[in-house]
Parts: C-alpha cells; sequence; structure tokens
C-alpha cells in the first residue's frame, strides 16, 4: 500500500490534494458534554414514546382483527412485514458493515498530524458513533422498503397457475401476475443497496486520507474494494436487463399493448447483447485491479453508454421506422391477434355470448300487454330526485339522512318486483351546535335507524313516490319488507367511532315528542373491559376522554372502522372495491350490506390497460357486511379466478365459499355497474376480432349519450326486469345500448344477467346494420322537436317550475325497443322533484302523459269504444273550463280573461310548492286553450 503527504503548498506528484481536516480541533467543550448528556434523557423518552406506540398499535389492530374472526389475516401481513423489515435491514447493515471495516483495515495506517491524543479519541469516537447511526438509518430506511413489499413476497411462492402462457416466451400467466414482480423487486432493492454501500465506502475512504492529509493514490487492496462493489453493480444491472426481456410483453411501442415486431426482432437482441455487454464490463473493471490506471474501468463504460445508445435505442428503432412503419400491418398482424385475445381474456369479453338482435317490427299493444312484468318495472323514478325526496320525506329528523339510493329487486305477493332504497343513517355533523358534546356524539346518538323503499315505476297524483317501507320504526304493508333489526350501526356515512354499553343510555329513535333509548346487544366492537385496554384506546383514537370517563364501564366495547368500505379495505387491502356497495333485507329482517370487490392486476401480459394502468380483473368477491354487528363475510362467487386463489392460498380463513352464502343473501346479488362498465369501454373497441379491422378501427363503437337535467352526459348502465330474447320468464338485468363512434345510432346492446345460475353471464344483441335503429340521443332529440311536448316545457318554465329531464331507457321488448324517459317538476324555491309526466316513444311515435300506461295508450294509438253518432245539432258557443270556485266565462274575452288567471295562480302554486292545485290549474288552462282554439276557428 502507497500514499502520499504533501508538503505545504507542493503537490509534486499531481495527486488530488484533500480539504486539511488535521487542522481542525477536535476537543468538545466541557459545557457542550453536559448538553449531551441531558439530550439523552429526551432521546431516550423519544424512543421509548415510538416503541410502545407501535407496541400499541399492533395490539389494537390485533383486537380489532380478532374481534371478526380475522386474527390469522392480521398475522399473516404482520409476520410478512417484519420479517421483511428485518431481513432486508440486517442484510443491508451486514453488507454496509462489513465494506465499512474491511476499508477501515485497507486504508493508510500513517499518523494524523496535529491532532493531540484527547483530540484523536474524541474524533475516533465521533467517527464510530456517526457511523453507527448511519447505518442504523440507512438499514431503517432500506428495511422500510422491503417491508411495503409485503403482498409481492406473499404472492410469490403462493401464486396459483392460469393455464394460459403467452406466446413469445411460453411462461405461465402467473409468471408475470407474482414471480416477475418478486424479482423486480429483490433486483431493484439489491440494486440500491450497493450502490448506496459503494457510495458510502468511497466516502469513507476520502475521509480517511483527508485526514491524514495524504493524495489519493488508490492501493491495489482499495482498488479491489471498489472494484468488486462495481462489478456487483454491474451484475444487478444485467439482472435488470435479463428481466426486461420479459417485460417486453408490456411493450408500449407498437400498435397495441405487448410485444411487437420490433419488440421480438430488435429489442429483444439488443437487451441480449446489453446482458453481454455488461457481463464483459464487469469483467473489464475486476481485470482493471492489477493493471496501473483506471483506463479499462473507462473504456468498460464508454462501451456501456455506446451500447445502450446503439445498441439499445438506434438499433430498434431503425427496424421500426425502415421495417415495421412502411408495412405496419402485415409486420404486426400476428402481434395485434395476441392483445385481442389477452385482453378480451383479461377482461372476461371471451365470455360474451354474442347474438343477433333482428328489430324486424315496430312495437305494437300486443307486445306491450304481453310483457307485463317488463312494463310493471320500468324504472321512472331517477336516483337523485327520489334522494331529495326520501330526504323531504322521511329523513324525519335533521339528524338523519339518505347517503344514497339502492336499487334491487324482491319477490312480494307472488310478483317480482324491481326496488329502489335508501338507509337512514345518523349524520352526526347535522345536531344542534349545543348537543355536540362528547357524551351525545360517542356514547348517545350512535346509530341510523330502518330504510324507506318505494318501487321504481309507482307514483302518486302528487307525483310522489309510492313507499312501501317508511318511517320509524319501519313500515310496511308486505311481509316480506318487515324488519325486525333496523338499527345501522355500520353503513355508508358512520365514519366516527362510538362506545355502546355504557352508564349512558343510547338513543334508539324518536316517537313523537318523546325518545326511545336502548342498549347495543350486538357483537360488534372491541371490548374496553381492562384499564390497559382504555389506556391503548384513548392513545389509538386519539381520545383522552375514554381514559376518564366516568360513563365508560368493563362492559363498553369501542366500534371503529364503522364505514363498510374503509371496513372491507382494511381487513383486505387488496382488493379494490366498486363504488356502491347496496343495502339488503333478509327473510330474518336483518339489513346487510353487499359489497362487490374485484382482484385485479396491472401486470396482465399483453393485455390493453385501462387510463389506471389496471389490464385484469375479475368480480370474485361478495363481502356481505351486518349492519348491526359489523360482521363481514368474504364470499367467492368466481372461485376459478387464479388471483383469488393465490390469496384464499396466503388468507386461508379470510374466505368463505360461494356454495355457503344464504340463499335469501344470493337472491340479491347483481351484476356490479363498475365492472359493467369497464366491460362496455373495452368491449367499445375488442369486440372486433378480425386484425384488419380492429387496425383500421373500421367497427369502433362508443357509449351513447342521453340529455339528463338538460344536459348531455354519457348514458349509465341501468338495471331492468325483462325477458329475454328465446327466454320463457323475465329476469333481473344490467343492460346499456352501444352506437357506432361518432354516429347516434343503435347497433347493440349489452346485458349482464343476476338471477340464480346465470350469474354473471354476459350478453350482447348485434342489431342490423342495414335498419336505421334510433339511439338514445336521437330519440332525446326527437323529444326536443316534439312541438306539444317543448311547449308544456316552455309553459312550465314561464310558471317558475323547473323541468328535469330523467334518465332515458331503452327497453328491448319483444324484437323491438321501447324508449321511456320520465319529467320532473321542481319549484323555483327549491321544492320536491314531483315526477308530473312520462314520455315513451317507440318507432317514429312519441306522447308524453301523466301516467305510463297513458303514454304507452298514447303512443300505440288505443281508440276508445266507438259511441253511436248523433243527429247533427246547431253547434253551441264554446263554454270555458270553470275557473275553481268560479262560474265558467262564456265568449273569448272571457276566455283570454280566464288563461291569464289560470296562468296567475300555477305561478302562485309553483311559488308555494302546491303541486297538486298547480296540476288542477293546468288541466284547465289547457282546457280553456282547447277551446278558445275551437271558438275562434268556428268564428272564422
Amino acid at each position: 500500500m502507497s500514499w502520499y503527504r504533501p508538503d505545504s503548498g507542493d503537490n509534486s506528484n499531481g495527486q488530488p490534494k484533500w480539504p486539511d481536516i488535521s487542522q481542525m480541533q477536535f476537543s468538545v467543550p466541557p459545557g457542550l458534554r453536559r448538553v449531551a448528556k441531558w439530550l439523552i434523557i429526551p432521546f431516550v423518552l423519544i424512543v421509548l414514546f415510538i416503541i410502545f406506540s407501535v407496541i400499541k398499535g399492533i395490539w389494537t389492530e390485533w383486537l380489532w382483527f380478532s374481534n371478526l374472526g380475522f386474527s390469522s389475516v392480521y398475522s399473516t401481513v404482520l409476520v410478512t412485514k417484519a420479517t421483511n423489515f428485518f431481513v432486508a435491514a440486517f442484510v443491508f447493515g451486514i453488507l454496509l458493515t462489513g465494506n465499512i471495516l474491511l476499508a477501515r483495515r485497507l486504508s493508510p495506517k500513517a499518523d494524523i498530524p496535529s491532532i493531540s491524543q484527547e483530540g484523536l479519541q474524541n474524533l475516533r469516537r465521533t467517527a464510530i458513533i456517526g457511523i453507527v447511526l448511519a447505518v442504523i438509518i440507512l438499514s431503517l430506511i432500506f428495511g422500510s422498503a422491503a417491508q411495503g413489499h409485503w403482498e409481492t413476497v406473499l404472492k410469490f411462492p403462493n401464486g396459483q397457475t392460469f393455464g394460459i402462457s403467452d406466446p413469445i416466451f411460453d411462461k405461465d400467466v402467473s409468471f408475470y401476475l407474482f414471480s416477475l414482480p418478486f424479482h423486480r423487486f429483490v433486483q431493484g432493492w439489491f440494486l440500491g443497496a450497493l450502490i448506496v454501500i459503494l457510495i458510502a465506502t468511497f466516502a469513507f475512504y476520502a475521509f480517511n486520507y483527508s485526514l491524514r492529509r495524504l493524495s489519493f493514490a488508490f492501493s491495489i487492496g482499495v482498488k479491489a474494494h471498489l472494484s468488486i462493489l462495481l462489478a456487483a453493480i454491474l451484475g444487478i444491472y444485467a439482472w435488470h436487463y435479463f428481466l426486461d426481456i420479459y417485460g417486453l410483453v408490456y411493450s408500449e411501442r407498437g400498435v397495441v399493448l405487448g410485444a411487437g415486431y420490433t419488440d421480438v426482432h430488435a429489442q429483444l437482441i439488443a437487451l441480449r447483447i446489453l446482458i453481454a455487454t455488461v457481463i464483459v464490463c464487469a469483467i473489464m473493471v475486476l481485470v482493471n485491479i492489477f493493471r496501473r490506471g483506471f483506463r479499462l474501468p473507462l473504456y468498460a463504460f464508454g462501451l456501456w453508454i455506446a451500447a445502450i445508445i446503439i445498441v439499445g435505442a438506434i438499433y430498434p428503432a431503425i427496424v421500426q421506422r425502415f421495417q415495421v412503419s412502411p408495412s405496419e400491418l402485415a409486420r404486426e398482424t400476428e402481434y395485434i391477434e395476441y392483445n385481442i385475445e389477452f385482453t378480451r381474456e383479461a377482461f372476461a369479453l371471451d365470455r360474451i355470448e354474442e347474438q343477433q338482435f333482428p328489430a324486424e317490427e315496430e312495437l305494437t299493444i300486443e307486445d306491450i300487454t304481453a310483457n307485463p312484468a317488463t312494463i310493471e318495472n320500468i324504472r321512472l323514478w331517477d336516483s337523485r330526485p327520489l334522494l331529495n325526496t326520501y330526504h323531504q320525506k322521511q329523513a324525519l329528523r335533521p339528524y338523519y339522512d339518505f347517503y344514497d339510493i339502492d336499487i334491487d329487486r324482491y319477490e312480494t305477493d307472488g310478483q317480482y318486483r324491481q326496488v329502489m332504497l335508501g338507509a337512514r343513517e345518523f349524520y352526526q355533523e347535522n345536531l344542534d351546535p349545543k348537543a355536540k358534546t362528547w357524551v351525545n356524539e360517542r356514547l348517545v346518538y350512535t346509530h341510523g335507524y330502518g330504510l324507506a323503499l318505494s318501487p321504481v315505476t309507482e307514483f302518486s297524483e302528487e307525483g310522489a313516490p309510492v313507499l312501501q317501507v317508511k318511517d320509524i320504526p319501519p313500515v310496511s304493508d308486505f311481509d316480506r319488507f318487515q324488519v325486525e333489526r333496523p338499527e345501522i350501526y355500520y353503513g355508508e356515512k358512520t365514519d366516527q367511532y362510538i362506545v355502546v354499553n355504557t352508564n349512558t343510555e343510547e338513543f334508539d329513535y324518536p316517537m313523537g315528542e318523546q325518545n326511545i333509548y336502548t342498549e347495543y346487544a350486538g357483537e360488534g366492537g372491541v371490548s374496553l373491559g381492562s384499564f390497559l385496554r382504555r389506556v391503548a384506546y384513548a392513545w389509538q383514537l386519539g381520545d383522552f376522554n375514554i381514559l376518564i370517563s366516568g360513563e365508560i364501564t368493563s362492559d363498553s366495547r369501542v366500534l371503529y372502522y364503522r364505514d363498510i368500505q374503509e371496513r372491507v379495505k382494511h381487513i383486505a387491502p387488496f382488493l379494490q372495491l366498486d363504488d356502491d356497495p347496496y343495502l339488503m333485507i333478509t327473510e330474518e329482517g336483518r339489513l346487510m350490506w353487499i359489497q362487490d370487490a374485484y382482484t385485479w392486476s396491472d401486470k396482465y401480459p399483453y393485455s390493453e390497460p385501462l387510463t389506471d394502468g389496471t389490464n385484469y380483473i375479475r368480480n370474485s368477491i361478495k363481502a356481505i357486511i351486518d349492519a348491526y354487528n359489523g360482521t363481514v363475510t368474504f364470499y367467492v362467487v368466481e372461485p376459478d379466478d387464479p388471483v383469488v386463489q393465490t390469496y384464499q392460498e396466503i388468507f386461508p380463513d379470510l374466505f368463505t365459499p360461494g356454495t355457503e352464502m344464504p340463499d335469501d343473501i344470493r337472491e340479491h346479488l347483481r351484476y356490479p355497474e363498475d365492472l359493467f362498465m369497464i366491460q362496455a369501454q373495452v368491449y367499445q373497441r375488442y369486440h372486433m376480432q378480425d386484425v384488419k379491422v380492429f387496425y383500421g378501427k373500421e367497427d369502433l363503437w362508443a357509449i351513447p349519450e342521453e340529455i339528463y337535467r338538460g344536459t348531455a352526459q354519457r348514458m349509465e348502465p341501468y338495471y331492468v326486469i325483462m325477458r329475454l330474447p328465446d327466454e320463457e320468464k323475465e329476469e333481473f338485468l344490467l343492460m346499456l345500448p352501444l352506437t357506432p363512434e361518432n354516429k347516434k345510432n343503435t347497433l347493440a346492446w349489452l346485458a349482464a344477467r343476476s338471477d340464480g345460475d346465470n350469474y354473471g353471464k354476459l350478453l350482447a344483441y348485434y342489431l342490423p346494420k342495414d335498419k336505421l335503429i334510433y339511439g338514445p340521443m336521437q330519440v332525446e332529440n326527437r323529444i326536443e322537436q316534439n312541438t306539444a311536448i317543448t311547449e308544456q316545457f316552455a309553459l312550465w318554465g314561464r310558471g317558475g317550475s323547473t323541468v328535469l329531464r330523467g334518465n332515458l331507457l331503452m327497453i328491448p321488448i319483444e324484437e323491438s325497443f321501447l324508449y321511456v324517459e320520465p319529467v320532473f317538476l321542481q319549484g323555483a324555491a327549491g321544492g320536491l322533484p314531483e315526477l308530473k309526466r312520462v314520455i315513451t316513444a317507440s318507432g317514429d311515435r312519441i306522447a308524453m302523459e301523466q301516467t305510463l300506461d297513458e303514454a304507452l295508450e298514447a303512443t300505440f294509438g288505443i281508440e276508445p269504444e266507438p259511441t253511436p253518432t248523433p243527429e247533427p245539432t246547431p253547434t253551441p258557443i264554446p263554454t270555458p273550463t270553470p275557473t275553481p270556485g268560479g262560474e265558467p266565462p262564456g265568449d273569448v274575452a272571457a276566455l283570454v280573461e280566464s288563461i291569464q288567471q289560470h296562468l296567475d295562480k300555477m305561478q302562485e302554486y309553483a311559488g308555494a310548492g302546491d303541486w297538486a292545485a298547480y296540476g288542477e290549474e293546468l288541466d284547465a288552462l289547457e282546457a280553456d286553450i282547447q277551446r278558445l282554439a275551437d271558438l275562434t276557428a268556428e268564428l272564422e
């Protein structure tokens, strides 16, 4: 080993001169020593706080998971996280410490000039402390980085095969979903670790040389040490390029996602050359240990950069530009076929049963009368006006409200009916400010109560929904809707923790001027039966009152994570959740939430991703949450999904076979809207399976638009009860029409089945391309072009009302379509929206009437029974419609005055929100206008 200490101002060997650290003073002042001793106390306290905080978090989480029966789930995740953390931290710590110790051994042993013995001891002590702290901190960082990959580590040994291999490397899809991510993680972790270790080792050498005022002349030992580290990093890069070979199945270079012609015939070769290049570079670095200077490493670095530019970038670009682009379809046909096949598999589009829908005949009244169950279940109510109505008519108290409207179906009195319902939840933010005390918010007002439910088609003369479950306690005339346990402790808006079974009674529901109180009798929540638990939860929930309140007893329980989506996500964070959980009533009268959950991946080979990167999805899980107890059951309804099979291997106690689901819950499973919309979006392009058609985008489809509340918006899927072609009875379906891109006519419709053994089956009905079948927007335009309808809208508008056009439904009946759109009126003061008219259309016929039956009669031309023709008599002077409370006017002037009176009263009633009187005046006004027209014609 050799080194050089230059004289002052002289550097005869031309070696670099490091800063003169030796001139620094390293003695520690006595005052600073005392401060350092005092700093130890807060440091120890901080460490103890962190330790106890971690213990507290683990313990409370264990208690919560144990209450739900999922302690094994938590322990599996916890052990994996801890193992990842400690193994990674230990490995990094060993590697870094070993390299620092080796660097210390290989560093020069020359004396340090101008530093006293005491200063030298202080310097050594400071250096050791600094190095130890650096090793600890960096180890914690790398351990934390590994901890976050617990799911990747668990999937690697438990991954289940798909039975489908990619066409390029013949690897099962499971390799890409479960194995490749693990290898990527390990490779990336080691690359980062070795780079940090190389930098730390070099810094240690630099510090030592500078401290001894030595120029940095590499000895063979130092050179060997740094060269081995650099060669190891190059080896990791070779591994990186090797994994990139398999990553070609995600290439975005070509027409579609996946390895294309250039990737297979150029980029693949380039990666193999880069692997060889990096290995050669690593050998050159190692050989340079025994040679003078650093030419070989510099040559190696230059060779690597040249290979990256020429082989890795320029060569594939040349192939793409001069071989692929001039004849792209011919070159890419094979790879486009792969993309179509794998995308359809990943989104289950290959399961869609495609059929022809003739649309040969226009609907007749016989078709309508032959499908009574379909007509009786046409959804006239939209969720937003119905939610507003529930809010104003069924909230009943300021602190109750409805968060959402759900759609479901029930069999009542032998009839299969589609209904809409909403849970009446407790909104603590709506409490009077003076009532917002800790006792009220945490101990008294703990739960919502009951629900409101109404059929989708029925409405009263006033335009209000016909409630079949209403009020508090819930009242219903139907046995199927009897609710025995109406309390809602777990819902969509229950986002705060509460404590039950305390010395304070819980508010149950209001009864007239009095309140009814109750005590929780469920199984939810964690017991606060010990002082230590109260301490832990006071700390965990950040509420000191849990510890000091005299209202909490040994029987008290704390309920938290009460928001059902937060609850499910906390148990199974690896699942994606549907945005619309829905409430149902069991045959025992209990309220249950059904939450659709998805297994998913962004690693499916050759599958075109969504905007968020997802390129594989299955609705394999139905999570059922008891609204009273908070128990969660994860039913596997698609057991053939390899992803859910993998999670079953990892968490055997988490999932329950779908065959064990109670029948009364199974009857209410429905195909989820979110998944259906995703599949519809992908199907717009991937219904094309002919490569030439796909490449030319000759048959792109689109999701149509509709007019909703006066604004054009994308149509949403909707649930219907109808009879499919060739089926004998009606069933509950989710459907959506599709149009050509940039056109308005309908050319297909998708349907997803939800009943019985047909659950989950997808259907696509293709319409004849040589026929014009009106699309939703074309029907909307025809509504706006109908003079009678637009004049009625304008008349309402002049009266101060707001016309709200609801969702347009396009319903297949027999071999044609019926279009239905509800019309709501809302007063200028923002009163209740009322369902006042129904528009129906079929073919070129369109009508708007007060009820669905009347609209259908008008649309299909139902004539009244013929009456005998009377003898001609002299034409009498038309008599105007009587004004409510007055005599009928008898001439033109009187008619005009009567019309003005009706208009004035309509505006008055609209402002007051009296829609019943408004409707009477409107009818009278229409009659007067007709009489005036008849009288004017007679006078002419």
